[in-house]
Parts: C-alpha cells; sequence; structure tokens
C-alpha cells in the first residue's frame, strides 16, 4: 500500500468517525430540539422501571434529554470518549454502544425506582468510560493498557457518578452503562496473538 494510499485510507476513517459521533449528537440535537416545542412530551419514551412499555426507554432513553444543559452536559464527553472508542478501530464503535445501551437500559429498568423516567446520553458516556478503562485490563497490550491509564487520569473522576450521591441524577443508568462497557471490553477483546494498537 502506498503512502497516499494510507493516507486517504486515514481521511476515509476519520470522516466515518466524524458523520458517526456527528449523527448521534445531531439527533440527540433535534430531538430535544423538539421536544423543547413539545413542552417535553418526547421525555416520556423514557425507560420506565418495571413497566412493559417502559421497556421502549431501553432504545429511546439515550438519544433524550430533560432540558438543553442536560444535553450539553452529556454532549462532550460523549464526543470524546465515544472518539476514542473508536480510535483503534471505527468499527468497535457500534457493538460498544449496543451492549452498553442494553446492560445500561435493561439494569436501569430492573432496578430503579418505580414510577420513575430515565432518559439521557449518560449511560453511554459511562459505557465508554468503562470500556476504555478496562480493556486495558482485557487485551494487556502496550497500546490498551497506555490508553487506559490516559483515559483515567482525564476522566477517573466521573467514577463516583456510579454512586447514589444526587437525588434526580440515574445513577442505576451509570452504574449499570459502566458495567455495560466493561463486559463489551471484556467480549471484544482481541486474543493474544493478534493484539496491536
Amino acid at each position: 500500500m502506498s503512502r497516499s494510499d494510507e493516507v486517504r485510507g486515514l481521511v476515509g476513517e476519520v470522516k466515518a468517525q466524524i458523520g458517526i459521533l456527528g449523527g448521534f449528537v445531531g439527533l440527540m440535537w433535534a430531538l430535544e430540539i423538539l421536544d423543547l416545542f413539545l413542552g417535553g412530551a418526547l421525555d416520556q419514551f423514557g425507560i420506565r422501571p418495571r413497566s412493559l412499555i417502559g421497556l421502549r426507554g431501553v432504545l429511546f432513553a439515550p438519544f433524550l434529554h430533560g432540558n438543553l444543559l442536560h444535553l450539553i452536559a452529556n454532549t462532550v464527553p460523549f464526543l470524546i470518549l465515544g472518539w476514542l472508542v473508536m480510535l483503534r478501530r471505527t468499527s468497535d464503535f457500534w457493538p460498544v454502544t449496543l451492549i452498553v445501551m442494553l446492560v445500561s437500559g435493561l439494569g436501569t429498568w430492573l432496578f430503579a425506582s418505580p414510577f420513575t423516567i430515565h432518559i439521557g446520553a449518560s449511560g453511554l458516556v459511562f459505557g465508554y468510560l468503562g470500556f476504555l478503562l478496562s480493556r486495558g485490563y482485557f487485551e494487556r497490550s502496550f497500546g490498551s493498557i497506555l490508553m487506559s491509564l490516559m483515559v483515567g487520569i482525564l476522566y477517573g473522576g466521573m467514577i463516583w457518578g456510579v454512586l447514589p450521591t444526587r437525588i434526580g441524577i440515574s445513577w442505576q443508568g451509570h452504574l449499570f452503562g459502566f458495567i455495560g462497557g466493561i463486559i463489551a471490553a471484556w467480549m471484544l477483546a482481541k486474543p493474544r496473538s493478534s493484539r496491536s494498537y
């Protein structure tokens, strides 16, 4: 492969990453702006613990937010940690996101307080954090360990969000998102013989 082919491949990867992350964030922002006009009516599609209809929130909740401040607070870490998930392989983003959505959503549905509604992308954010922190442990390659250490230094303080420290914050979504990220790291760990970063 020539140098120009490598550059074109890299440019194509970056464009794909920008498109994926931009698409996710664009959908979140479009839905929140629509929700402002609807007076918060879309929030009913969040996770409603132990309610059959509330299971739909497993898929919808990450794209819905309580207000613009809630969305802004999730947008930046979603973009940064989501991109770090893609750094080795863009294709890692999809299984990690799916696993985290399912584990975070179902864990919240099973264990959160009844008669509550849980929305927001923070379950995904904590899932990406869990994935990035634990990938070094499961893969034990220099690059993955270095990435885990870097993410730990930059974002390790977020870990306290998995504890029930603030009323109105879905710590269950954070906790099960983080667990989902660890499960994804375990499931996607490359065999020792084929590891590289």
